[in-house]
């Protein structure tokens, strides 16, 4: 690798930490480069481009200051050329390093043995007709070019942002079951096999497998659905998701970079690493247009020459081939946007596969929508109530509102909150218990109280009235969530909670249809519900 003209070492930190530190100090590398350039090229084009701020000697002054940038600014460029013409390639920066070089080259000879410092009182030191200066074109394009790549460097660390937030959601420390006891390691020391024991409101620390307990697990973070899902023994559950209501003792099968987390982030790292088809035909363009500009150049600065027999004049001619060619574009604008726009989409949780994946989606002609938190709020709402013969809306509100009051989930929130907002003041609870995949039980000013599904009161032997089962079914063919209320074994009504379209949605939708897109609703609900 180093006989190619490359650096080799081994990484042995790949942490979130050491990936900013690298980032950071490429761009304050580029950023010191730059600022250096900026101070002393201002006043080297100023001095080069308006005739009343010359003096005498004004000349050497010029080349004292862009000395510094065209060697120092510029060093990326050359080490880059340099590389390349090691193995017999050619770049754009092949075509800046040659136009800065030859711009100060010029400069230093018409200085040195031309007659350029004879204005104002400059050293003539021959009689050539060699007098024009060109150490302000070194210098702005090395700033321009510098102040891309400076902007190119801090586009890469804003989109890196995306891929250390994804690393942020992981869990830090993780508890698990040594000799029968209850020890609390670092996340990165779980193995695969250990028992991870996984309280309310905690991250899962690893994919597995659930060995003790039940819950509803959070799992937005991947699925974007916010209603929880159930999970009891033998289900799997996934690393990062949180749990939200019991005690779970989780067996690890996917740790580090096998774990499903890790698979989304290098999804994340391989979108802004992959080259886009375009980017592709402009390392492709550039090895026949680069040498194809060197040669014009040389063409033209011996066209020139011979034609015009004024050398000042055709080495203008030329440096202005080698600058003007730089197809800055494709070289730099391109890997720009396409990095930054997939560090955006992740911020806002869409993950692109690959730059080849987002030039392609000029070619869509289809968008599939997933409902719940995407078309839908996520958020749910109390939207009926049904109440048994000789029930009122207040009693049933009143003892659903508050029992849910004491859960976590999605639905009994909605509940709650509804209950709340009609009545004011909820009753206390007491010998609270939540059931995953059931519902929850409680006792409500003396009385025991059950909301839940139907297996909870065929569990609890509830008789559910045909009303109500009607009700259930009703509620379910619209796509809405209804829950059984029972108190003292007696049930008392339905709560019906839906998740509500978002405001914008009928507008982003008509938007795509008035682009020419097909938008399709991809749902567990009726086609009548969707």
């Amino acid at each position: 690798v180093e006989k190619a003209g490359y650096g080799a070492r081994l990484v042995a930190d790949t942490t979130p930490e050491m990936l900013d530190k690298e980032t950071n100090e490429r761009v304050a590398m580029l950023r010191a480069r730059l600022t250096v350039s900026l101070v002393a090229g201002v006043p080297v084009t100023a001095l080069s481009m308006i005739p009343a701020l010359h003096f005498a000697g004004w000349q050497w002054w010029a080349l004292a200051l862009s000395l510094p940038v065209a060697v120092w600014g510029a060093a990326p460029f050359h080490r880059a050329a340099w590389m390349n013409a090691r193995h017999r390639a050619t770049t754009m920066d092949t075509l800046i390093s040659i136009g800065i070089i030859a711009a100060m080259g010029w400069s230093v000879w018409a200085l040195v043995w031309g007659n350029a410092a004879e204005d104002h009182g400059g050293m003539n030191m021959t009689s050539s007709e060699i007098d024009h200066i060109y150490m302000e074109v070194a210098v702005a394009v090395t700033i321009f070019l510098l102040a891309g790549r400076y902007f190119e460097a801090r586009a890469k660390r804003r989109a890196g942002d995306a891929l250390r937030s994804l690393l942020a959601l992981g869990a830090r420390s993780a508890t698990v079951v040594r000799g029968g006891e209850e020890v609390l390691i670092d996340a990165s020391a779980v193995k695969v096999g250990d028992l991870i024991v996984v309280r309310p409101g905690e991250i899962i620390a690893a994919d597995g497998v659930v060995r003790e307990g039940s819950s509803s697990v959070d799992v937005s973070m991947l699925t974007g659905e916010s209603v929880p899902v159930d999970v009891t023994v033998g289900a799997n559950v996934t690393g990062t998701t949180v749990n939200l209501t019991g005690r779970l003792v989780v067996q690890a099968t996917r740790i580090g970079a096998d774990s499903t987390f890790a698979q989304m982030a290098r999804l994340v790292r391989d979108a802004q690493a992959t080259k886009a088809p375009v980017q592709k035909l402009a390392d492709r363009v550039s090895s026949v247009f680069v040498p194809s500009v060197i040669a014009i150049a040389i063409v033209t600065f011996g066209g020139w020459w011979w034609l015009d027999g004024d050398l000042s004049q055709a080495f203008t001619a030329s440096v202005a081939v080698l600058i003007i060619a730089c197809p800055c574009a494709l070289g730099l604008a391109t890997p720009t946007a396409l990095m930054v726009g997939s560090g955006r989409a992740a911020q806002m949780g869409i993950v692109i596969k690959g730059a080849d994946v987002l030039q392609g989606t000029r070619r869509i002609d289809t968008v599939v929508f997933d409902k719940t938190g995407t078309v839908t709020t996520g958020a749910m709402q109390l939207v009926d109530v049904v109440c048994h013969e000789g029930t009122s809306r207040t009693e049933v509100l009143a003892a659903a509102g508050a029992l849910e009051h004491a859960s976590e989930h999605p639905v009994a929130k909605a509940i709650a909150s509804a209950a709340r907002s009609e009545l004011g003041t909820l009753a206390s609870v007491t010998a609270f218990e939540n059931l995953p995949g059931m519902g929850a039980v409680g006792v409500v000013g003396g009385a025991s109280v059950m909301v839940g599904n139907e297996l909870l009161m065929r569990r609890k032997l509830v008789l559910i009235p045909k009303p109500m089962s009607e009700a259930i079914e009703s509620a379910r063919a619209s796509g809405n969530i209804a829950v059984l209320v029972a108190v003292n074994g007696t049930v008392k009504g339905v709560c019906v909670v839906a998740d509500r379209p978002k405001a914008n949605s009928a507008a982003a939708i008509a938007a795509l249809r008035d682009l020419g897109l097909r938008p399709i609703l991809l749902t567990g609900d009726s086609r009548a519900t969707a």
